[in-house]
């Protein structure tokens, strides 16, 4: 019965003995306690049921309560039954003693054992329990924020439990910095508050939940907004910082997207405001390739939704992963984040990458949300790109294709590979390859540093022919697609050909290869040269493309030099032609018949069917060349044109270009590629005639073609196998010539196989009549001339000459002759008058006595003597006859001593 209920029955009936007036005031006194209890009840009760924010409970507990006690500050904390833990929910931060301490905010953010000795003390009560700091504030297990309040003047703490449906959810903590604080009747006024807090408390999780999923929405719609403009990477990563730094969880963030390979990860956009973002460890990951089906990817990817990695529990796992290293590079300290959620970016089934979000805790659900819709974005972005890029390929396949049916020559494509395709590939070095007719491919046309240039043996590779049979070009053959190399995985393979250990040798660590096809013919192969960063950034398709134009584009050049060699060797054959036609050796057959001739007859019957290098040697107008064509017409190669080579009358500068052919460029006027008489001659025959006229540099480079049957042209690369039968002529004696050092000695006896000497028109005066009888009847038809008859001296005439001219001479002075007849009978020659003193000595000897002849001799000897007959070096000792007789012989012939002698 309470103080109400007593006063009531006293007033209401007799009492037999009248209770004193002390009890009754002392019952008035708890009646009025009583209302006002009620009332405190009341109106707590009231405010706690209105309150809908953490603020507005504040406010009961700060204000209202304290209007009727005193206390410094309270504090709600609330049981987290999974952990078994109690951490603070509700603080009144005006008035806490300990507002100012620098450990207070990492004290709100922990968790403490439910069963700590602080709790304890209200483990088995039902009522809310006070007691004063003094008495367990050195207890072990005293929880830290209960230290902190005691240094800070707090002497007494209250607990009061928190219940919903009978289970304690959390504590109500009240604090005072006196010892009197907290009477019996604020007990009461908790426990009856407490359902009401209870609920509250409720409450305001209920509303926090409620605006925090409002307020998430809110920032998803927001967030679509902002992403939904963005058109290019840029533009989104502006978007997607703009919103991410409005969460106050986002710490840093970094995305990384799967690669075009579909196994690996690689930066897409990451957190500039990070203060790291300069240190070599964060530079170094971000230009990492991550295995996406590894680590820490390989779990976010496998799951369905984001995934926390606290890396110092990784740590003690002993887990390793790119993103542990770096946490551990950098330091904890210097990074400072321990925590990171990986949240997988997928569109339907298909992993577009991930978002990294650096955060103590963030809500999982907005995460997911936002990945959502970043994955839809990054998705868009990246069609969006593969659209422009495909339009910048398609432009740059139109722009290279009309180039690229413009070439016609070498030097055009390096241009063009130089100016356009190093660029889109981002390489320095390339090479292509042609296949050759003797199933091995070698140089095209290459472009490489210098310092691959230097090497000592680059001309060695860079000139070689490589089997198509070999392990490099058999693996582009069967590829479809280009093939990236690994140069140290072929090194190891010993039956690689040359140029991979070259490669090795100079530090390149990948090349891609791929074969070049025309419709289904290989026409060749190209190498590109790659670092790390084009390795990786290449585009395959985009490779296939523009080499399947270069393929063409070679197929043609190599067509058109097929046809420019062509051209050339009929302008050639022509100009040979019309000097045939023109030569005095436009006859079938070879006049004369005298023994002279048949031993040179012999020999050409002998070598003319074999390929064996023929020396002709003669003096000037023998008829050297005319031997030449006939043992060409009589061997296998008949078939194809002769080509002659006059080297004497070559300038010394031309002359290297004029048998070997140049490139466009390789010299001063060298305006386009030439063909060289030997590349000309291939599988026919070459004359070079007065070839002891040659210089000594272009003399080795001529032994090396009869050696090795190959050469390269002035300013060329490749090199150029030659079939070609070699017949040489001079009028020089080449043994002489090498004695003098004027011819290399192993050059005349590579073209001294077999020497044919022909006999001066001197040696076969009974060939003169046959040869004037075939040279008139030629000048008759050509000058419209009718020649009836030569007279018997004109024979006579033609035998008696020296002609040091030869057969070229009689051919000439019966074509003047038959000019200057007019009677149709040849009667009369025109032999030279003009002639040196030699010349006119020797015709003049022809035409004396013994006896003349004889006198001449001696006067010529004595002169030569300076007049001295006898003795040693006069003229009897070089006479080979005695004193005397040569006396006997001089006053014999009339010779007197001013004959001979002149002061």
């Amino acid at each position: 019965m309470g103080p109400t209920e007593q006063i009531e029955e006293m007033n209401g009936r007799k009492q037999p003995n009248p209770p004193e007036q002390s009890n009754i005031n002392e019952l008035r006194q708890q009646l009025d306690a009583y209302k006002k209890e009620k009332e405190i009840l009341l109106a707590l009760s009231d405010d706690i049921t209105k309150a809908r924010e953490k603020s507005d409970l504040v406010k009961v507990l700060s204000s209202r309560l304290k209007e009727y006690f005193y206390f410094t500050h309270a504090v709600i904390s609330l049981i987290d039954n999974q952990k078994g833990t109690y951490f603070p929910f509700l603080i009144d931060r005006q008035s806490m003693h300990i507002r100012h301490r620098s450990e207070l905010p990492s004290l709100l953010k922990m968790n403490f054992p439910i069963n700590d000795p602080f709790l304890g003390k209200v483990a088995g009560a039902e009522v809310p329990v006070s007691f004063l700091l003094d008495e367990i504030i050195n207890e072990p297990g005293i929880p830290a924020f209960l230290k902190v309040n005691y240094d800070c003047g707090i002497r007494k703490a209250m607990i009061a439990k928190l219940k919903d449906k009978m289970e304690t959810v959390g504590f109500v903590f009240m604090y005072s910095d006196r010892t009197d604080s907290f009477p019996d009747d604020l007990n009461n006024i908790l426990l009856g508050i407490a359902p009401h807090l209870s609920n509250a408390v409720t409450n305001i999780i209920i509303n926090e939940e409620i605006l925090e999923k409002d307020k998430d929405k809110s920032f998803l719609v927001e967030f679509s907004h902002d992403i939904a403009y963005a058109r290019t990477k840029n533009e989104l990563s502006q978007a997607i910082h703009g919103s991410l730094k409005k969460l106050a969880q986002v710490r840093a963030y970094f995305i990384r997207t799967i690669n075009e390979d579909c196994l690996t990860l690689s930066p897409f956009m990451h957190d500039d405001d990070v203060h790291y973002k300069d240190d070599p460890e964060f530079k170094k990951l971000l230009a990492t390739r991550i295995d996406k089906t590894e680590g820490l990817s390989g779990r976010v990817l496998s799951g369905n939704g984001p995934v926390l990695i606290d890396f110092e529990e990784e740590i003690k796992q002993g887990n390793t992963d790119h993103y542990i290293e770096f946490w551990k590079g950098l330091g904890s300290q210097k990074v400072a984040f321990q925590k990171m959620v990986g949240s997988p970016l997928r569109t339907g089934n298909m992993d577009l990458g991930i978002l990294w979000v650096v955060t103590d805790q963030i809500n999982l659900g907005l995460l997911e949300g936002i990945t959502a819709q970043m994955s839809i974005a990054i998705s868009n972005i990246r069609s969006n790109e593969e659209i422009v890029q495909r339009e910048k390929e398609k432009s740059i396949l139109l722009s290279l294709s009309t180039e690229i049916a413009a070439l016609r020559s070498r030097d055009d494509l390096e241009r063009v590979v130089n100016t356009k395709i190093k660029t889109l590939f981002n390489i320095e070095d390339f090479g292509f390859l042609q296949i050759n007719d003797d199933q091995t491919y070698s140089t095209f046309t290459l472009d490489l540093r210098n310092t691959i240039k230097n090497q000592t043996d680059f001309l060695e590779i860079t000139s070689g022919r490589y089997s198509v049979d070999d392990v490099v070009f058999t693996q582009m053959i069967a590829s479809e697609d280009p093939i990236i190399f690994d140069i140290n995985e072929l090194a190891e393979n010993p039956k690689m050909p040359k140029f991979v250990y070259f490669w090795k040798k100079i530090g390149l660590q990948r090349v891609l290869g791929t074969a070049l096809r025309v419709g289904g013919d290989i026409v060749g192969c190209a190498f590109l040269h790659l670092d790390q960063e084009n390795k990786e950034n290449i585009k395959i398709n985009l490779v296939k493309s523009v080499f399947a134009q270069i393929s063409v584009a070679i197929a043609n050049i190599l067509a058109n030099e097929k046809v420019l060699a062509f051209k050339q060797l009929l302008e050639i054959e022509n100009d040979h032609l019309k000097e045939q036609i023109k030569t005095i050796y436009n006859f079938s057959e070879i006049i004369g018949t005298g023994d002279a001739m048949q031993k040179v007859y012999r020999l050409m019957s002998l070598v003319a069917d074999s390929d064996t290098t023929v020396l002709v040697l003669g003096e000037t107008g023998t008829g050297k060349e005319l031997i030449a064509r006939a043992i060409h017409n009589s061997s296998p190669r008949k078939d194809k044109l002769m080509v002659k080579v006059n080297c004497a009358a070559l300038p010394a500068n031309l002359i290297e270009s004029e048998l070997f052919g140049h490139e466009r460029g390789a010299f001063t006027g060298a305006s386009e590629r030439r063909i060289g008489k030997f590349e000309l001659a291939n599988h026919s025959t070459i004359f070079l005639d007065e070839i002891g006229e040659l210089p000594l540099d272009a003399q080795s480079k001529l032994l090396r073609v009869i050696q090795e049957r190959e050469f390269e042209r002035v300013g060329g690369k490749q090199t150029i196998k030659t079939d070609v039968r070699l017949v040489a002529a001079t009028n020089r004696n080449l043994e002489d010539e090498v004695s003098a050092g004027r011819f290399r000695a192993d050059l005349y006896f590579r073209l001294n196989v077999f020497p044919i000497s022909l006999p001066s028109l001197r040696e076969r005066s009974d060939d003169i009549e046959a040869l004037t009888q075939f040279f008139v009847q030629k000048y008759s038809r050509a000058t419209g001339r009718k020649i009836r008859k030569i007279a018997p001296k004109v024979i006579q005439q033609l035998r008696s000459y020296t002609w040091p001219g030869n057969v070229r001479e009689l051919q000439h002075l019966i074509e003047r002759s038959i000019l200057l007849t007019t009677n149709g009978i040849l009667d009369d020659v025109y032999i030279p008058q003009n002639m040196n003193s030699e010349k006119r000595e020797q015709a003049h000897l022809l035409n004396r006595s013994m006896e003349e002849v004889e006198r001449d001799y001696i006067i010529e000897t004595l002169k030569r003597c300076a007049g001295k007959i006898s003795g040693t070096g006069g003229a009897a000792e070089i006479l080979k006859v005695p004193g005397n007789t040569l006396h006997s012989k001089m006053k014999k012939l009339g010779i007197e001593k001013s004959d001979y002698f002149s002061k």
